[in-house]
C-alpha cells in the first residue's frame, strides 16, 4: 500500500470488499436461508463478485503489481464455485437408443396477462416447441387456456395449484405416464412442485417439474432501480425462505423414488445458493455443468448472466447435451438437455 498513489488506496479499498464479499459468498451453500435470510440474498450478486474480483486481478495484472494477489487467491480458493457460472463446450458422445430429450420452459401464462406487446406469443411460443420436440415438456406458469400441445404429446399432467387458479405447473410427453403427483407447497400462490413417472422400452423415469416460490424480481434494471432496496432485500430473504420449506418438501418425495430421477424447473436461485446445494447433494449431477457452455443463462434480466432454471440428473444416467435458447417469449429461457441410459 505505501507504493500506491491516493486513487491505487482507493481501488484497492474497493478491491478488498469484493474480493471479501466473493469469499462470504462460498458460505452460502452451508447457511440455511431460515437462520440469515438476507445474508442468502447476496447468492444472487455472486456473478457480480466473480466478475468484478477478474476485472481487479487483470488491473493490477497489467500494472505489475502485487495487489493482484488479493483477488487471485479468492477466485482459486473458489474455483470449482467459478466454474460454476461459466462452462466451456465439449463434444458429446454418441447418443444411443435408450435415450429421452427434455425441455423445461417458464411460459410466463403465454402472455395472457399482457406482460408483451406482441399478441403472436402463445403461437410463438407453441411453434418454438414444436420446432426442438422434445419428449418430455416441463412448464412452469402454464396457462390453461392455451392449447396446441394434445396432439404432439398424448400424455399429460396439469396441477393448478389453488382452486379457480388459471395457471399452474405441467408435464407433456410422449411416452406413457403411469403415476403423477403433486408436492402441493402450503404457501398461497401457484409455485408447486410435481413429477410423473414414464415408461420408455419398459424402463420407468421419475421426472419432477419444480418452481420455487418466487421473488417477483422484474428483468429490467431501471425496474429494480426503481423499487426501495429495504423492502426488495426484505421480500428476497423472505422468498429464500420459503424456498428452504419447499425444497424440503420436494426432496422427501425425492428420496422415496424407487425410479432413477430427473429435477427441473425453476429454482429461482443461483447456483450458489443453500437451496441448490440441497437439490443437488451427492445424488445428482447438473446438466449444465456436464456439457453446457458460456455463462448459461436462463433469466432476462438486462446485462446480468443470472441462471436460476436447471435440470438435476440421477447417478446412473447420463447427459449427453444441453442448451440455453435465448428466445425472448418469456422472462425466462427454455433450457434442453438430452439423457442416455
Amino acid at each position: 500500500m505505501k507504493n500506491l498513489g491516493l486513487l491505487d488506496k482507493l481501488i484497492f479499498v474497493l478491491n478488498s470488499f469484493m474480493a471479501f464479499a466473493l469469499l462470504l459468498s462460498y458460505l452460502l451453500p452451508y447457511v440455511p436461508p431460515k437462520t440469515f435470510p438476507l445474508l442468502s440474498v447476496l447468492s444472487l450478486g455472486v456473478p457480480l463478485l466473480i466478475l468484478c474480483n477478474f476485472i481487479f486481478l487483470l488491473f493490477w495484472a497489467i500494472r505489475f503489481k502485487r495487489q493482484l494477489f488479493l483477488s487471485l487467491i479468492v477466485l482459486v480458493l473458489g474455483y470449482n464455485y467459478v466454474l460454476s457460472w461459466i462452462q466451456f463446450s465439449s463434444e458429446p458422445d454418441s447418443i444411443g437408443e435408450n435415450s429421452i430429450s427434455l425441455m423445461s420452459y417458464n411460459v410466463r401464462m403465454y402472455n395472457a396477462y399482457k406482460w408483451a406487446e406482441d399478441d403472436k406469443i402463445p403461437e410463438k411460443i407453441s411453434s418454438f416447441i414444436a420446432e426442438k420436440d422434445p419428449d418430455i415438456l416441463a412448464t412452469q406458469e402454464h396457462f390453461v387456456g392455451v392449447s396446441g400441445m394434445a396432439k404432439r404429446y398424448p400424455y399429460k399432467f396439469i396441477k393448478l395449484k389453488e382452486g379457480g387458479s388459471e395457471f399452474g405447473s405441467a408435464i407433456f410427453s410422449k411416452y406413457p405416464i403411469i403415476k403423477s403427483h403433486s408436492v402441493d407447497f402450503p404457501e398461497s400462490g401457484n409455485n408447486n412442485a410435481i413429477f410423473v413417472d414414464i415408461v420408455k422400452n419398459e424402463d420407468t423415469l421419475r421426472i419432477f417439474n419444480v418452481h420455487f416460490q418466487s421473488l417477483n424480481i422484474k428483468p429490467g434494471i431501471d425496474d429494480l432501480q426503481k423499487e426501495d432496496s429495504k423492502k426488495l432485500f426484505g421480500r428476497i430473504g423472505h422468498g429464500f425462505k420459503l424456498q428452504q420449506k419447499q425444497a424440503e418438501m420436494m426432496m422427501a418425495e425425492v428420496k422415496n423414488s424407487p425410479y432413477k430421477t430427473l429435477i427441473m424447473g425453476d429454482f429461482n436461485n443461483t447456483a450458489f445458493s443453500y437451496i441448490y446445494k440441497l437439490v443437488r447433494g451427492d445424488r445428482f449431477k447438473d446438466a449444465f455443468l456436464e456439457v453446457g457452455s458460456g455463462f448459461g443463462k436462463t433469466f432476462n434480466l438486462s446485462y446480468f448472466p443470472l441462471r436460476i432454471d436447471f435440470m438435476m440428473i440421477d447417478e446412473g444416467l447420463k447427459t449427453q447435451t444441453f442448451e440455453v435458447f435465448p428466445v425472448k417469449l418469456s422472462d425466462h429461457y427454455p433450457i434442453f438437455s438430452t439423457i442416455s441410459w
